[in-house]
Order: C-alpha cells, then structure tokens, then sequence
C-alpha cells in the first residue's frame, strides 16, 4: 500500500479540494463550552470528486464526541477535483483533518500561530 495522506493506486495527480468554504460548523452546546478539537477523516472521494457519505470515518477521535459526528456529518459536502491516473479520474481514500477552534478557547498543543 502506498504511504501518504492517500491510500489505495497512487495517482499521477492528487485530488485537489474546490469546496469554497468549508462546510464544517461547530456543534452549539460544544461551542458555549468552548471545547475544541482536531477530527481526523478517511474520506473515499470517488472518480467524479463527490465524497461516498457511507465510507466517511473518524480515524483520530477529537476526544469530543458531539464534534466528530459534525465532522463526518459535514464532510459529505466537501467536493473535490478527482485524483488522476494515466489521465483518467481515479477514486481514492484520503485522511482530511478537521479542526475545532473556538475564538476564546486556549491555543492547543501543536497549534502554530
């Protein structure tokens, strides 16, 4: 298997996002508590750059569980220009961070500036 943020036939091209904003929105009861997080998701975006909603995971739980079913809930909209291979559009299954940052909460380790 082909190591890298991508898993399964590694592509001439990678799939490049053009969602314009991301559609993650913050839960509101985890928000008031100003709780925070990172989700990390395997993604299954197929030949056309539509996430497959069913294969959406959480690999790396946020440790909040009420953001990481925001995040799997949301990812269904992102919408990507499709991996390529020899020139043809290839489906693939990619890790896609999503980060929880409220205004006011602490800066998180590992955070930069």
């Amino acid at each position: 298997m082909t190591q890298g943020w991508w898993r399964g036939a590694t592509p001439d091209e990678l799939p490049q996002l053009v969602s314009g904003e991301l559609p993650f929105r913050y839960p509101v009861a985890v928000y008031r508590r100003r709780m925070q997080g990172n989700v990390m998701l395997r993604l299954y975006v197929d030949a056309t750059g539509v996430v497959i909603p069913d294969s959406t995971r959480v690999l790396e739980p946020s440790g909040e569980p009420l953001l990481d079913s925001a995040a799997v809930a949301d990812a269904v909209q992102l919408r990507f220009k499709p991996a390529r291979r020899r020139g043809l559009p290839i489906a693939v299954v990619l890790l896609f961070p999503v980060h929880f940052r409220h205004p006011e909460g602490a800066r998180l380790p590992g955070d930069s500036l």
